[in-house]
């Protein structure tokens, strides 16, 4: 038998003892308080998630992959993050990659006893052939799931990053990762319900890991996305907006370079800038790296 009464996120919320016998706004302002506390939770990780993602980009940078390894709500979080860095940031779809236990059907059916299971986890990391080059994330509410710490443990002992995600502290998987990010998220409106608060500080952290990978890669200057992939008609229009608001330019002129560059944003906005053809744009942004600031101030 699992002894749940250590963890932090089973423990009963004294804050909502009522909720089924209050108003629904009331229920509704209950259930906000406790979401507001989950933002001080995780301020109080952040100098472990920057280390986290100074160690994924540097990973990265030597021809790693970051991966994401969770069950139930944890994996689909995973998955979530994995799946929007392609079009946002322009990357392989394979440099992010997000595993849930129990498989792509676990996305949408519940499938709560491939969790209990730490050489599922090992397989699945083995069957996309990780390496000492990526990093794993391992995505944990409770901080015990066993499927997420045999991947863990898997990565580890072949020289992977390994990245361990909680909102319980102390937690298990503190054992089997590099660094551990434990938020102290407290009791949930639903005892036990850890897509609630976990989950939402498990997204929270999620937003920063890939994102501040990105930006640490280039994948941005300043705040725009200069590598979103324009593959809808919106995403064409931020296109011609973030080369319009960085060149100076007019959109017609901005559309017009990246109709040049086909549509590809760091190229446009060189091109325009730097008064020279697609090619050479390329071959500039080849050797800084691609780093667009370094090629605008080199």
């Amino acid at each position: 038998m699992i002894d749940l009464n250590s963890l932090a996120t089973e423990s009963v919320n004294p804050a909502t003892r009522n909720l089924d016998a209050v108003s629904t706004l009331e229920m509704v302002r209950i259930i906000n308080s406790e979401d507001a506390k989950v933002a001080q939770a995780v301020e109080t990780c952040l100098p472990q998630i920057a280390q986290a993602i100074d160690l994924i980009a540097e990973r990265l940078r030597r021809g790693g992959r970051l991966i994401y390894i969770g069950a139930g709500t944890s994996g689909r979080l995973g998955v979530l993050d994995a799946s929007e860095c392609p079009p946002t940031f322009s990357v392989p779809e394979d440099l992010v990659v997000g595993i849930i236990a129990g498989g792509d059907r676990a996305l949408r059916h519940s499938i709560e006893e491939a969790e209990d299971k730490p050489e599922a986890g090992k397989a699945d990391l083995q069957s996309i052939n990780v390496s000492e080059k990526d990093v794993v994330v391992g995505l944990t509410a409770s901080g015990r799931t066993p499927y997420v710490l045999g991947g863990l443990a898997y990565a580890g002992s072949i020289g992977a990053g390994t990245i361990g995600v909680a909102c319980n502290q102390p937690a298990e998987i503190s054992n089997v990762a590099e660094i551990s990010i434990l938020v102290p998220v407290g009791a949930e409106v639903l005892s036990g319900s850890t897509r609630l608060k976990s989950g939402t500080a498990q997204k929270m952290i999620l937003n920063m890991l890939s994102t501040g990978v990105m930006v640490r890669l280039g994948k941005t200057y300043g705040n725009l996305m200069v590598d979103v992939k324009p593959t809808n008609a919106k995403l064409k229009v931020r296109a011609t907006r973030i080369v319009s608001l960085i060149t100076g330019s007019d959109e017609t002129t901005a559309q017009s370079a990246l109709l040049q560059a086909n549509w590809e944003v760091k190229t446009a906005i060189i091109l325009l800038v730097k008064k020279i053809d697609p090619p050479e744009a390329r071959k500039q942004l080849a050797k800084h790296g691609g780093v667009l600031r370094k090629v605008l101030e080199g």
